[in-house]
């Protein structure tokens, strides 16, 4: 059985142009470097539609709901989900991270540059919990979808959707606007992650090129129990959850497994955010449960959402 690579595929692509990446920044790494603008650029193209999106979404999943009861029991069991998993996630890495000491032995000595500032930031008064909830509320919506400050956002675009909700059958004209716009901004991100192979490209060629594959193998062990766990916790925690509500992660996995090399690739997870919200939706949930219970942690998010609805009645 002969293989046959499929260079049309994305997949393949993104793969082919981290190798190719790594190659260029070890044999070239001054212009490796240079390719840094590659993978900022393209971040910035996904933050770019990253704020609409969530906001149409956020609202089209809580009006379409129609019951403010049903958007409190969703999105109560979305939260608590997540709180149970972070919990257990957080455990995992602690428990890891004493007995590895995967930071031990490394030299650090390159990044003693001056870091003044940040300690200056962080010994500020002004970062209590009642500071960041007065910061979570916006000022302005609109200087908060041109900041790209997702948190003051969603409190705006949960005030709107449970507004829609209260007005009932009158709110369907703009739901249904909402819903285009939504459409409109998803195919400006299919249209964005046709250059993805591009700007994995870049951001591996900047990183083997600044510093060298040697260093990047001296992070070996570090990387090896990040890895580890994080593959730990999928097959275990994810793997036992998944199952128990009818579904493998596995098959999952594989299905979202563009994002995943792209995220690898770019560094960034918020390049995944658009399409993961997307993929959900044609997987097979239905857009209000993915409006509430989205976030970008994207092996956990189907967890999350079979979790809150009865699969293939996702409602």
């Amino acid at each position: 059985m002969r293989f046959k690579l499929n260079l049309k595929n994305l997949t393949v692509q993104v793969v082919i142009a981290i190798i190719l990446g790594i190659l260029f920044g070890h044999f070239f790494p001054a212009n490796g470097e240079q390719m840094k603008i590659l993978g900022d650029a393209f971040i910035r193209l996904i933050k770019m539609v990253i704020a609409p999106i969530v906001f149409f979404t956020v609202v089209n999943g809580i009006a379409n709901m129609g019951d403010m009861k049903k958007v409190g029991r969703i999105g109560g069991k979305a939260l608590l989900y997540f709180e149970i998993v972070t919990t257990a996630a957080l455990a995992i890495g602690l428990v890891v991270v004493n007995l590895v000491k995967p930071g031990a032995g490394i030299d650090a000595s390159a990044a003693s540059g001056d870091i003044s500032k940040y300690t200056d930031a962080a010994a500020e008064p002004g970062h209590g919990i009642t500071d960041f909830l007065l910061n979570i509320i916006p000022d302005n919506v609109v200087g908060a979808m041109a900041a790209g400050e997702l948190l003051p956002i969603l409190v705006f675009a949960i005030l709107f959707g449970l507004s829609l909700t209260a007005m009932g059958e009158k709110a369907q004209p703009v739901t249904a606007l909402f819903d285009k716009l939504s459409h409109a901004f998803f195919g400006i991100v299919n249209m964005i992650m046709k250059v993805s192979p591009i700007a994995a490209f870049g951001a591996m060629s900047y990183t083997i090129g600044k510093f060298g594959i040697g260093s990047l193998l001296s992070l070996g062990k570090l990387m090896g129990s990040v890895y580890i766990t994080m593959a730990f916790f999928i097959i275990v925690v994810l793997g036992s959850i998944a199952r128990a509500y009818g579904f493998s992660i596995f098959k999952f996995i594989r299905y979202i497994k563009e994002e995943i090399l792209l995220v690898l690739g770019t560094s960034s997870s918020e390049s995944a955010l658009p399409r993961m919200m997307d993929k959900l939706e044609k997987y097979g949930c239905s857009k209000s449960v993915v409006g509430l219970a989205f976030l970008p942690v994207i092996p956990s998010i189907w967890t999350a959402l079979r979790f809150t609805c009865q699969w293939p009645r996702c409602s």
